[in-house]
């Protein structure tokens, strides 16, 4: 895709592409940011919109790379439930009572917490 921007890690390395994003399923606010990671058919991971800044053409991602290329991978076209958010946060680090896992904590099990963004 020709809008597709170039996505890069915090020691500015490209880590993949900006193929779209998710937003809560309640506020409609940007939850995440959807990375394709490779060339083509790379494998598609969901990281925190907090932890994203989009300027110049590029998205700069205030994590390691390793943390990146690791991240559970996600369907950018389905939405996102409560457990699979959860499960994402604390693979980055983010911990209970925090940012995004305190946003979804008290949602119903099974709940879809982030659709696919416009």
């Amino acid at each position: 895709m020709s809008d597709e921007r170039p996505a890069d890690e915090l020691g500015g390395a490209q880590v993949g592409r900006v193929l779209g994003s998710y937003v809560d399923a309640e506020s409609g606010e940007p939850s995440w940011v959807v990375v394709r990671q490779g060339r083509l058919r790379g494998t598609l991971i969901a990281v925190p919109a907090s932890l994203c800044v989009a300027a110049g053409g590029r998205t700069w991602i205030a994590l390691e790379g390793e943390a990146i290329r690791t991240a559970p991978v996600v369907d950018p076209g389905r939405p996102l439930l409560r457990e699979h958010e959860l499960t994402i946060c604390e693979h980055f680090g983010i911990g209970a009572g925090l940012g995004r896992p305190a946003e979804v904590a008290d949602r119903p099990e099974g709940s879809v917490t982030s659709q696919p963004g416009p």
